[in-house]
């Protein structure tokens, strides 16, 4: 799976629960219910992952904290505030640099419409397909990318 299809996921799962919970809920709330959708959806996810940080010789045992790392190739960082900031876009990018992972998300579950809370950084990945990257452009998903409910006749109240 590429960092493409699980950010594919990741997005689908976003809008599922903001437009299940709506905004204004303490960020630690989206994070533990984003978890269990990426886990239901059968993505290995780590929360709040310490990532060291080395300077000058110097190994820092607690540089910074992932909200999440996803398949271990997709940071997400998650935010439950007004507007994001350009210096939230800024630090995932060092997060990104730091872990040697291409691709991360800015999710801010505190936007009224999800799609304006979203946003991809991205460090030195190459697009597979020009047709796929002119799709996410368009804002077009594919739906190979989504993880869908209900295939076993359960239901899941608020989420589907």
């Amino acid at each position: 799976m590429t960092e493409n299809d699980i950010a594919r996921i990741i997005v689908d799962a976003s809008y599922r629960i903001h437009t299940g919970l709506g905004s204004g809920l303490l960020e630690s709330v989206y994070e533990a219910v984003l978890t269990q959708e990426l886990e239901h959806c059968g993505l290995q996810v780590q929360r709040q992952v310490a990532v060291p940080v080395e300077w000058d010789g110097l190994r820092f045992d607690e540089g910074f904290r992932a909200d999440l790392i996803v398949e271990d190739k997709v940071i997400v960082e998650l935010k439950s505030v007004e507007r994001i900031a350009p210096v939230h876009a800024k630090q995932l990018l060092t997060y990104l640099r730091l872990t040697n992972k291409k691709l991360g998300l800015l999710v801010n579950f505190g936007e009224a419409l999800i799609k304006d809370g979203i946003k991809r950084v991205v460090n030195g990945l190459k697009e597979n397909d020009p047709r796929e990257a002119a799709k996410r452009r368009e804002g077009v998903a594919s739906v190979s990318g989504f993880c869908v409910y209900g295939v076993s006749g359960s239901s899941r109240q608020g989420l589907t």
